[in-house]
């Protein structure tokens, strides 16, 4: 979806363009290697591998061209946050510990403290990708979700056709956990 928005707000009609949205995306460069496409969006450290066993290349990077997109959210039902706050809390620190972890330490560190769950990826390559992320300023300072970034991932799948009416945030999103940015 945010794809699609890139290429609509960069003047790309999505009518001159042929999206295939049926391929499950953990198939997705599978797919691309196998001759469906000529773009995919893959996440990393798969775009760099499809890369550098010259199956492609990285031309863009769609988080980048989405504008801020706050991609990943956590869901729990509205009586488990009234029941459980000091979950709900503790779950925030952690998350907010691990933002707070990647903006003070180098590429080389964080590279090193995920390598375990990238066991195919070089630190070097790790590091890469990690630097490639901050570059892009891919990742939020805290967990708190302004409400024109909410906006906006609604925008973009309602030009997705996605959606057909905008959810409120005052009653999806929480951010009494989250430190404001």
């Amino acid at each position: 979806m945010t794809l699609e928005w890139a290429i609509n707000e960069n003047g790309i009609s999505s009518d001159e363009t042929n999206i295939d949205t049926s391929v499950e995306f953990s198939s997705m460069s599978g797919s691309f290697i196998g001759g469906n496409g000529d773009f995919v969006t893959l996440f990393e450290p798969t775009a760099s591998e499809l890369e550098k066993e010259g199956y492609g290349y990285i031309v863009a990077s769609v988080g980048e061209l989405g504008g801020v997109v706050p991609y990943t959210a956590y869901n729990a039902k509205k009586s488990y946050i009234e029941q459980n706050p000091e979950v709900i809390k503790g779950f925030n620190k952690a998350i907010q510990k691990g933002l707070d972890y990647v903006f003070n330490h180098s590429d080389k560190e964080v590279a090193e403290v995920i390598a375990d769950y990238f066991p195919d990826t070089s630190i070097e390559d790790l590091t890469n990708i990690v630097k490639n992320y901050r570059d892009s300023d891919s990742w939020f300072t805290t967990t708190y979700i302004e409400e024109s970034d909410f906006e906006h991932i609604q925008e973009i799948m309602e030009n997705a056709g996605y959606l057909t009416e905008k959810a409120p945030y005052n009653k999806l999103v929480d951010n009494s956990f989250s430190k404001e940015r």
